[in-house]
This record gives structure tokens, sequence and C-alpha cells, in this order.
């Protein structure tokens, strides 16, 4: 029987260190430790996607809670029906012990971790949906005060439309117009077209 842990953030900004922690401390070697930086709105990952295709019936993996297995309800039970049922692995979750195929074999342990499984990926989700729901009522209610969201808008230098002349008439060269307006090129393009500048050929 060999161990493999798998561990998922959903964005690269965010740290796996406390999962990796984790699984070094189960003595699972870094070669078995898999981690995907990705969202887990679908299981288009490589690493998970590896890690399935090195496991036989018998291995085990650990995981560190159910929702790194994915974000939905119905995800969630069906990688642990692909895991358990048709590739026939363990697995243990490490911060719901009760949450571990090694144990309770019989038909009433299947059942009981069946159904706790069911019950936390039901109230996974609903928490999630409840965070988006708050998340969109705070966002539509700072909204309505004024409040700007998202990253603050690049001012324009007060002299654009005279850089951008000289611009247009060959004076200057693109990244000469935006090394002087300090403007990314995306920025500077809907600059131009709001003052309806074009470049002359």
């Amino acid at each position: 029987m060999a161990v493999y842990g798998y561990c998922r953030v959903s964005t690269t900004d965010q740290n796996e260190d406390r999962q990796v922690i984790a699984m070094k401390a189960l003595s699972i070697p870094p070669a078995k430790i898999f981690i995907d930086k990705q969202s887990g709105k679908d299981f288009n990952r490589p690493q998970y996607k590896a890690m399935l295709d090195v496991l036989h019936p018998g291995d085990l993996v650990q995981i560190m809670s159910i929702d790194r297995l994915g974000r939905n309800y119905e995800d969630i039970l069906k990688q642990w029906h692909t895991l358990t049922k048709e590739l026939d692995v363990d697995i243990s979750v490490i911060d719901m012990p009760i949450l571990d195929t090694r144990s309770d074999k019989d038909l009433v342990g299947v059942f009981l971790a069946d159904a706790v499984l069911s019950i936390l990926s039901f109230v996974a989700q609903n928490e999630r949906d409840a965070i988006r729901k708050r998340q969109a009522e705070g966002i539509a209610a700072a909204r309505l005060r004024g409040v700007h969201l998202g990253r603050p808008a690049k001012s324009c230098p007060d002299n654009l439309r005279e850089l951008a002349n000289a611009w247009t008439y060959g004076k200057m060269t693109t990244k000469e117009l935006l090394q002087k307006t300090n403007l990314t090129e995306s920025t500077l393009y809907r600059r131009l077209r709001e003052l309806k500048i074009v470049k002359r050929k």
C-alpha cells in the first residue's frame, strides 16, 4: 500500500504550507504529495489527474478537508465515489477523522461514513453559497453608497492631448508616449478612444 497526499489552494496567492506540513507529519514523502494551485470549480487539475494515474487498489489518499476535493456538493461526492469505488483506494480526511475509509468497513461503517460525507458536503456548499451571497450584498450596498470597487483608476496627465497629438503626427513613438504618460498600453488606448484621437498614417 502506498500513501499519497493531495493539497489544493484556490489561487497562486494562497499558501499551501499548512496542508503540506500536515502531510509531512504523516511521513508522506514530498514525491508523493500532489499540489494544485487552482480553483476547485472543476477537476481539470494537472496534479490531481497525475495522482489518479499512479493510484492502485489499496492505496491511501490523505486530504486536509473534504473541500480540497471540490467546491460543490455533487463534485465532492463524485470524486469520493471515483476514488473509493472505481479506483478502490482509501481516503482519510485529516480535519475530520470520522471520514476515514480504512476503518469500519462493514456495512454500517460504510453507511455512516457516506452519510456524514453527504451532510458535510452539503453544509460546506451552503456555507460557500452564503458567503457569495453576503459578498454580493456587500458589493451592491457599497455601490449604492458610491464606493469605488476594484483597482483605482489611473489618472491621466494634464497634457495627454498634447502628447497624443505629437504621437499622431509621428513625432513620438508609442513607447515614448507610454513612458511620458505612465499608463499601461490598454489604458492609454482607452483614453485615446475617449479623446477620439487616432494615429495618422
